[in-house]
């Protein structure tokens, strides 16, 4: 498997800050592909256009994982999609990963490819029922193509998780909405998908009856999604839409109960050394029936506050989606794939 050096998190927070710059937004100096124009996907048979493929996939159950957004423009005359093999979108993408894709390194074969991103402050700059069609275009052709790859050339007809985060899991979504749609065997084999930092709706759930939303820490072929806040969020968080639903990522419910720190498994936090730490009892959970996310109240939203306020105010966790639930991500993605395991004997 190819490696990757666990970074320190804030340097990824700073990094991550420059890509939502408090600008009223991008130009369009620059021809931006949409969905429906002819694009040419990355070339998935070459490895380098991979972050993480196994040397060999010993595991029963593989892992597709797409990472965040983990670039941003220099400046409103640079183009807003980078190249694959644009070099500090690909550092910052291992950065990130070290932190979201390593809870899985437990369950299964982890693939995880190179994708070319659309810069944050400039999909942001369009309206909400726009945005798709940047995310659907240069972005979506690559996911949707090193997916295909994936499973014509390395699944090998084995169960697999698809886990995201933000932008990364707007490319899920897709995957799952349009892959999955049009390929039912594909989707059978699917153990659960981990739409993590960005909102999946009643809406998107009703239009696509073939995948349904947890409702327990034990179902399978199902998604987990969750955007994490604080009980007040001074602003409007960009990732969760309207009709947004989620589930409780320590209790695995859709109650709005909630879970004491006490039961989350731990919190994998950066180090000044550059080092992560596992931390007991740090983050509890709750879902906010109305705003369909999850609230954490047993930490200072000050202290984790993004440097960014203009696309992530106060009181919005969005670089902590994983961190503070690590290892409950990690035991329910054990446990599901356990779950389907079981079934398919």
């Amino acid at each position: 498997m190819k490696t990757f050096k666990r970074c320190y998190c804030a340097l990824c927070i700073l990094l991550i800050a420059a890509v939502f710059s408090a600008c009223e937004g991008p130009t369009d100096s620059v021809s931006v592909p949409v969905a429906g124009d002819d694009i040419t996907a990355s070339d998935y048979s070459q490895n380098d256009n991979w972050m993480m493929l196994p040397k060999e996939s010993d595991k029963p159950v593989d892992v597709f994982y797409l990472y965040p957004t983990a670039w941003g423009m220099e400046d409103e005359e640079n183009n807003p999609i980078c190249t694959i093999d644009y070099e500090p979108m690909r550092k910052q993408a291992q950065a990130i990963a070290a932190g979201q894709a390593t809870a899985f390194e437990t369950v299964g074969n982890i693939y995880a490819p190179y994708y070319r991103q659309i810069d944050a402050a400039y999909l942001l700059s369009k309206p909400i029922s726009k945005q798709p069609q940047y995310t659907d275009g240069v972005p979506g052709t690559d996911a949707l193509a090193a997916f295909d790859y994936y499973m014509k050339h390395y699944n090998k007809g084995r169960p697999f998780i698809l886990a995201g985060h933000s932008q990364g899991s707007v490319m899920t979504k897709l995957i799952l909405f349009q892959y999955l749609k049009e390929n039912p065997q594909a989707a059978q084999r699917m153990v659960a998908a981990y739409v993590i930092g960005y909102s999946v709706t009643e809406e998107e759930l009703k239009e696509n009856p073939h995948i349904k939303f947890a409702e327990s820490a034990n179902d399978t072929g199902v998604i987990i999604s969750y955007n994490t806040e604080a009980p007040k969020v001074d602003g409007k968080n960009n990732t969760v839409l309207d009709g947004s639903v989620a589930i409780n990522p320590i209790s695995w419910t859709r109650s709005g109960r909630t879970a004491p720190k006490e039961d989350n498994l731990g919190a994998y936090m950066p180090q000044e050394d550059g080092s992560y730490k596992k931390v007991a009892a740090l983050a509890d959970a709750a879902v906010d029936l109305d705003r369909g996310t999850v609230i954490c109240t047993t930490v200072d939203p000050k202290e984790y506050a993004n440097p960014n306020k203009a696309f992530f105010p106060l009181g919005v966790y969005h670089s902590k989606d994983y961190a503070f639930y690590y290892y409950n991500l990690r035991e329910n993605a054990e446990n599901r794939a356990a779950k389907f395991l079981a079934g398919a004997n």
